[in-house]
């Protein structure tokens, strides 16, 4: 099992995109995932984000981890 804790809040910096670009890949290979949310970064399971230009929705992200069987906790 892998697990994945992020800190940051959605937008702003690159840190929980990229720490969940990680949880996806490992996830799509069969790995169990966890990811922990704290801090900031429990904004990222808001629903109906409205995504800043040139960010990725990170709500939508964290949907395709849960749909590949990933565990997100806040």
């Amino acid at each position: 099992m892998i697990t994945v804790i992020l800190n940051d809040a959605p937008y702003g910096t690159e840190r929980p995109y990229n720490g969940l670009r990680l949880a996806m890949a490992l996830a799509r290979t069969g790995e169990e995932v966890r990811v922990f949310l704290l801090a900031d970064a429990v904004f990222c399971a808001l629903g109906n984000q409205k995504t800043p230009d040139g960010y990725y929705n990170i709500g939508r992200m964290i949907k395709g981890l849960l749909k590949r069987g990933a565990q997100v906790h806040s």
